[in-house]
């Protein structure tokens, strides 16, 4: 049994690498905010709105329970998950943690790019999206850097550049799996 636990910022590469990884380790993947919005029939901007931050991280602590009983599985978690609770201890308990670090200038980048897409970026400058993920970031590392794998996935920018990221991650894995 393999369990798989996938974290980094907005922007990393969790959901495109998570996708990879899983299909070259034969695993499934799940998504947690996914399974959180099929899970409640709601979007997660729209739980945040109902129940508020505190009501968000209560729901994704169950996900998270729920979807670390999966088996043979890779399971890539927001950005926020591993801050609270005691969530990125209980990822390592239940499988292997992978933090996927990237440096806020790349973050800020690739997340100008697709700033439609992220609402809580939508309305910045991005000059003000720079100030934001430095910010954030400097708050969530103490917790991402207890990953077991903490993995540079600044270059992240062609085909290439994921099938050799795969590559690497599923070396490392394979190595803890056999110590």
């Amino acid at each position: 049994m393999k369990r798989i636990f996938l974290m980094g910022y907005m922007g990393a590469g969790k959901t495109t690498v998570g996708k990879k990884l899983a299909e070259r380790l034969n695993l499934s993947f799940t998504d947690l905010d996914w399974f959180i919005e099929h899970r409640h029939h709601k979007t997660i901007n729209q739980i945040f709105a109902d129940s508020g931050e505190a009501g968000f991280r209560e729901i994704e602590k169950e996900a998270l329970h729920e979807v670390a009983e999966f088996e043979n599985a890779l399971i890539s978690v927001g950005g926020g998950t591993p801050c609270f609770f005691d969530n990125i201890g209980f990822m390592g308990e239940k499988g292997i943690s992978i933090y996927l670090k990237v440096s806020p200038a790349v973050l800020s980048a690739r997340l100008c790019q697709a700033r439609h897409t992220r609402p809580l970026l939508k309305d910045k400058t991005d000059d003000e999206i720079l100030t934001f993920i430095t910010e954030a970031l400097a708050k969530r590392e103490p917790s991402y850097e207890k990953a077991t794998i903490v993995f540079d996935a600044s270059e992240l920018n062609t085909r290439e550049d994921i099938d050799r990221i795969v590559t690497l991650l599923a070396e490392k894995i394979e190595a803890l799996a056999n110590n």
